[in-house]
């Protein structure tokens, strides 16, 4: 059996501002009516795979599991990491926890790229699988269509196997990101390839090479899975021992030095969806060439991406463009200054604005919550908790707080007090008084929420107890 390990730790802001600190890239849905996380797991479902394994920060551990099993890919665990520190520690961490009883096979997949041939890509595995099986760090070289500067590549060295053998090679070297021309010589060569950032390899033969070439990394790594402890579903790394990790992809700790390097080359339909012409790139288009999603009318537009996941987009004599609207935000560009959107992060992060971390949808464990408007000492939301749910119990040091339910069923705690309310009643709960939202019931519950005080951030919750484990 091979463990899929999916990498699901990012926070990139290229797709902003569909993409946010606490939703990121891997959350998206992009073709097929399923997030990248989703499409990735299921990539890897059925036959030969045992259930994924996802690798996380805490922030986004909730969020994960609801995006599993909503595809039907349950987790059997989900590694949480205290800090960010690149795939070379993910990978290392992930292999160690995983091979405490066993050596598996490990299949090592970003969350949020697309593929859109999964025969091709399980054909690829079930080829680099008789490789790793023989200790060998296997990866995936993808078929160039086009000079691209924007991705790093593989050069292929002598053939391995038999000639009627499924076809790999030697790996001869990695190499960055080129410039127009360099790349144009890849492509011509026929003997490089793609980086797409999947790798397989015995879990034994990985931490080998780990040992030999990274041993910061392992010795670190192995202190945070020893000193690691369980929580349900979830599996936290030690903390201070993981930070000791230094920052480092796979691709430099391990694959740019090993001996035991073999490619696979394929064509599987790959994309990294790194930016917003990488997705109308891989989009359904029109007969003028648009990518369109979401609510919008366009008059004389060619070669566009458009998305709304908001209002209605109206666009006129439009060409090579990308316009993209949310609740809170519209980014418009020319598709091909598109990247530079990370400059407009950067502007919201120094001005102390919010935009770049959230949604004005916010999922939690429980539910979610909507921001309908914020001023000054007072805030409106939409709360959705789902069946058999519970906030914390909690108190606000700067708020007050009035509900009225408008649908389902709520219990509330406020104080010494227990009551239930259903449509159409309220509640008050004053600043400072303990309480607790849960919905008893088999329907979704749905309420208005009208804050009021001096201050009306999220980290104004002292919580006392927690069905999700959260102490902040």
């Amino acid at each position: 059996m091979i463990v899929p390990v999916i990498l699901s730790g990012g926070s990139g802001t290229r797709l902003w501002p569909l993409s946010r600190l606490s939703y990121p890239k891997q959350f998206l849905n992009v073709g097929g009516g399923r997030s990248l996380l989703q499409q990735t797991s299921m990539r890897t479902a059925g036959a030969g795979f045992a259930p994924p394994v996802a690798v996380s920060n805490e922030e986004q551990r909730f969020l994960i599991a609801h995006h599993l099993l909503e595809a039907g890919t349950p987790p059997s665990k989900i590694l949480l990491e205290p800090a960010p520190r690149n795939t070379g520690p993910a990978a290392a961490a992930a292999s160690l926890y995983l091979s405490r009883s066993e050596d598996p096979l490990l299949l090592l997949l970003p969350a949020d790229h697309v593929i859109s041939d999964t025969t091709a890509f399980r054909a690829a595995v079930a080829t680099g699988s008789g490789y790793a099986r023989d200790g060998c760090l296997v990866t995936f070289g993808i078929r160039p269509d086009r000079p691209h500067t924007g991705y790093g590549y593989i050069e292929a060295g002598a053939r391995l196997g038999t000639d009627g053998a499924p076809l790999a090679h030697e790996v001869e070297r990695f190499v960055e990101k080129p410039d127009a021309a360099t790349a144009r010589s890849y492509v011509e060569s026929g003997r490089h390839f793609w980086n797409g950032g999947i790798f397989l390899f015995r879990a034994s033969a990985f931490l080998r090479e780990l040992e030999r070439l990274a041993p910061e990394i392992l010795a670190a790594c192995r202190q945070a899975v020893e000193g690691g402890s369980h929580d349900g579903d979830f599996f936290r790394f030690e903390a201070a021992a993981f930070r000791r990790a230094p920052d480092l992809s796979i691709d430099y700790a391990v694959m740019e030095k090993t001996r035991a390097a073999v490619v696979v080359p394929t064509e599987m339909g790959w994309s990294d969806v790194g930016s917003w012409s990488a997705l109308w790139e891989v989009g359904d288009k029109d007969a003028a060439g648009n990518v369109v999603e979401g609510d919008a009318l366009l008059e004389d537009v060619t070669g566009a991406y458009v998305r709304s996941d908001g209002p209605l987009i109206a666009g006129i004599g439009l060409s090579e463009m990308v316009v993209v609207a949310t609740e809170d935000a519209v980014l418009v560009s020319p598709k091909d200054r598109a990247q530079e959107v990370r400059a407009i992060v950067e502007r919201l992060k120094s001005g102390g604005r919010t935009e770049h971390e959230s949604h004005r949808l916010v999922h939690r464990p429980w539910g979610s919550y909507r921001t309908l408007s914020l001023g000054d000492r007072y805030q409106v939301k939409e709360i959705i908790v789902k069946p058999g749910a519970s906030l914390s119990l909690q108190k606000h040091h700067h708020r007050a707080e009035h509900w009225v339910v408008v649908e389902g069923t709520a219990s509330v705690v406020r104080g010494e007090e227990t009551l239930l309310l259903h449509e159409n009643q309220s509640i008050f709960i004053p600043l400072g008084t303990k309480h607790r939202l849960s919905n008893p019931g088999k329907l979704n519950l749905r309420l208005i929420e009208v804050q009021s005080g001096s201050y009306l951030g999220e980290d104004d919750i002292v919580r006392f107890e927690d069905d999700y484990g959260r102490t902040r």
